[in-house]
Order: C-alpha cells, then structure tokens, then sequence
C-alpha cells in the first residue's frame, strides 16, 4: 500500500557521498508532517526523492474536494514526469510524517539523464511499476470490498505508526465520512465477534 524503491534511494545515496557535483546540484532537505513537497498546478525546479518517512499524492478538485492516488516511502521518486514532459505539477505530495528528501536541482537532474543510463533504467522501472500498481489497486477495487480495502489500511497505519485523518482514509478508498464511519464500524464489530470466537475455543 505504500510504494518504495530501495534500488533507487541505493543509488542516490551512493551518488550523494560521492561529492562530485556542484555545491547546489543536490541537497538533504526535511518536511515537517503536513508540509508540502510538491504542489498540484505549479512550476516547480527540482526533483525529489524520498530518504525517509511517508507522503500522500492526491488530486484536490476545483470543489476542493481530495482523492488521494498512493502512499510514497523511500526510495520514490516525484517530480520526474514534470519535468520530463515539461509541464505543471500533476498532484500535491504532502508529509504524513517527518520526511527527509533529496531534492535535485533541474541541471542536475538533467545532467545526469544525458550521461548515467543507470538512472535511465531506474526512471524505466519505476514507470513500469507505477502502471503495474495502478492496475492492481484498479482491480483489488473490482474484487474486494470496501472493508478489506479499510482492513489493510488501518493494519498500515499500525505498522508504520502513522494515522491518518477519516478525510484521507475516505479519499483514498473513494467513499464518503460516512460511508466510512459505517464500514469501520462494521470491521470493529467483525474483529470482537473473531475475539470472542477465539476466546471460547481457548476455553473449551
């Protein structure tokens, strides 16, 4: 549910000890939670990668409405479609948690595409694997229900100790508060009817 690429954070940590750019070409930069890394709609200079902690991408409509598209971890990278097409920035990217980046200024980043086709291959991969991940949520949608859906994203907040607000939880599954309100009191039903089912068979 949260995307990484431990290949791509290996690479750059490698390439950021080795100091053999100039002084501006790349920098260590933390996000405070709720800060924003990338903005929907607005020019931006540089390319991100995720060092450490969690973001969320999402599309905020003109009705201010949000729908939230994926959970970044380290090692993602962000940024690089916009510049690459030459455009506006397509999602806002905003902290969950503390978030420590690298952030690669344009020259650099371009720099490195005209010489290093390791990082062609890397740019390949995680294109490919953001078509894959899009595709598989896109199909857990069509065969789960809404409930597993919210089952595995309560158990990541547990496991990254992270939590979410109920508006992020609804935008990324695509339901309303209440809808959602409703659902996770379903699944807090379903786990104390499995607490006590499991209860009795200790006792037997």
């Amino acid at each position: 549910m949260i995307r990484t690429n431990e290949t791509f954070l290996h690479y750059l940590d490698e390439l950021y000890l080795q100091h053999t750019y100039p002084s501006d070409a790349i920098a260590i930069v933390t996000f405070a939670p709720g800060d924003y890394l990338f903005l929907q709609n607005e020019k931006a200079s540089h390319v991100l990668l995720i060092k450490q902690g969690v973001t969320k991408v999402f599309f905020e409509e003109e009705n201010e409405k949000e729908y939230i598209v994926e959970f970044l971890g380290k090692g993602e990278i962000i940024g690089d479609i916009e510049y690459i097409r030459k455009i506006e920035g397509l999602c806002n990217v905003q902290a969950l948690d503390v978030v420590e980046t690298y952030v690669l200024s344009y020259s650099f980043f371009q720099s490195l595409l005209n010489k290093d086709s390791a990082l062609y291959e890397l740019l390949l991969d995680a294109f490919a694997s953001r078509i894959v991940n899009t595709a598989r949520r896109a199909s857990y949608q069509q065969l789960y229900t809404i409930e597993y859906s919210l089952h595995q994203l309560v158990e990541m907040q547990k496991k990254q100790a992270i939590t979410l607000s109920k508006e992020d939880m609804a935008a990324y599954l695509g339901i309303s508060v209440r809808s959602l309100n409703r659902s996770l009191k379903q699944l807090k039903e379903g786990e104390v009817v499995k607490s006590k089912r499991s209860e009795n068979r200790n006792a037997v």
